[in-house]
């Protein structure tokens, strides 16, 4: 179901049983008003964050979604280093966006600004600090919108991490293209087919490809990247595009895959660049996705496998920390909105850390007793 804010295992629309009664107000309670607009997390690095769009187009190839458009367009946004600490803050959406992604997600009567209005941490194009830095590419889970990984973007950028997110154009319920137009999800009128979800990693995979192409040539700061150190992480099915990724691009030296589902095959030979799984009770071993269990024996490299007690799909997106301004509520004992932002921050941070930075982790050796929701697969893991 093509809903983006009713979560899996976590989050139900706010409605009275109809099988109770509430109690009646009291006579001097004074009338609810409505939460004010969400603030995302301050980063935790030391650099403050600066912001910026792209819009590039891929004339080598059709859109695979859009019979009409015979070049593909994305939409980047790129968090980055700066040393700029006072400026416009970025806006999380446009309230275009907001319009269509509230829409197609069931939550049409939600005012526009709940999602618009939403408070980002990152200074809206400004001057980068200097330096060479290395890029982590993010890929959103089908029907979302980049902007839904943006609290975990921030605080890599604040670390010293350029970051790309990409927008991939009609796989979203909300795209701004480089005219002005806010495009829907033309994927979504394919998804039930049989190999959709292989064929979206393979075309996310192009996709990134590309937007590194462009990002260490063409762009006008592609010198803060250092190209020899370059990372992907996804959530749901941008976590199985990560896979996909590092297949069939050398570039990509490591990478993390937030509670997706994989859909690329893993050569037979294996993958020997370090990986990590991250995810949700449906990723035990022998769980109900048993894809990590197939592709686990075929990471040859460092690997890592980790679960997250309490955690559903979208503890890893800004996506719980929403929830109380759009009308929805976590179930009891799901992981807190903040406590989820905080792990996922913690544990790709130290991944990229290890591997783009060569600083040692000890965070990934073993269970941690700050963390203790995290747990270390699949030897010590339990199955359902």
């Amino acid at each position: 179901m093509r809903r983006l804010l009713i979560l899996t295992a976590g989050l139900t629309l706010l409605a009275t049983s109809a099988c109770s009664t509430p109690p009646p107000p009291r006579a001097d309670a004074p009338p609810a008003t409505p939460p004010g607009p969400v603030t995302l997390p301050a980063p935790t690095g030391p650099h403050p964050v600066g912001t910026t769009v792209l819009h590039l187009t891929d004339t080598s190839r059709p859109d695979p979604w859009n019979p009409d458009a015979d070049t593909r367009e994305l939409k980047v946004t790129l968090w980055y280093p700066t040393g700029q600490r006072d400026g416009q803050r970025a806006p999380y959406m446009t309230a275009g966006e907001a319009k269509l992604l509230l829409k197609d997600s069931g939550l049409s009567t939600t005012p526009y600004d709940t999602l618009s209005d939403t408070r980002t941490n990152a200074v809206r194009d400004a001057v980068p600090a200097g330096g060479r830095f290395p890029l982590v590419v993010l890929s959103p889970g089908f029907t979302k919108p980049a902007s839904t990984l943006t609290s975990l973007a921030e605080d890599l950028a604040s670390r010293g991490y350029v970051v790309a997110g990409i927008d991939h154009t009609y796989e979203s319920y909300a795209t701004t293209l480089s005219d002005g137009r806010v495009v829907e999800c033309l994927a979504c009128d394919s998804d039930t087919d049989p190999g959709f979800r292989a064929g979206l990693v393979q075309g996310r995979a192009a996709d990134v490809s590309f937007v590194l192409d462009r990002l260490t040539t063409t762009w006008k700061h592609s010198r803060l990247i250092d190209r020899g150190k370059i990372a992907m992480a996804g959530q749901s099915i941008g976590g199985a595009a990560a896979v996909a990724t590092m297949v069939k691009d050398p570039r990509v030296r490591a990478g993390i895959d937030m509670d997706g589902t994989t859909y690329a095959r893993i050569p037979k030979d294996g993958l020997s660049r370090p990986f990590m799984f991250l995810g949700s009770k449906d990723h035990v071993p022998g769980g109900l996705d048993t894809s990590w269990d197939r592709d686990w024996k075929l990471l040859t490299g460092w690997k890592r496998w980790l679960v997250l007690s309490d955690a559903e799909h979208q503890s890893f997106t800004d996506i719980p920390m929403l929830a109380d301004v759009l009308g929805l509520e976590p179930l009891p004992g799901m992981l807190p909105a903040a406590r989820g932002a905080e792990l996922t921050r913690t544990y790709v941070a130290a991944f990229l850390d290890q591997h783009l930075k060569s600083r040692r982790q000890p965070l990934l050796d073993k269970p941690s007793p700050r963390h203790p929701e995290a747990t270390f697969c699949p030897a010590t893991c339990a199955r359902p």
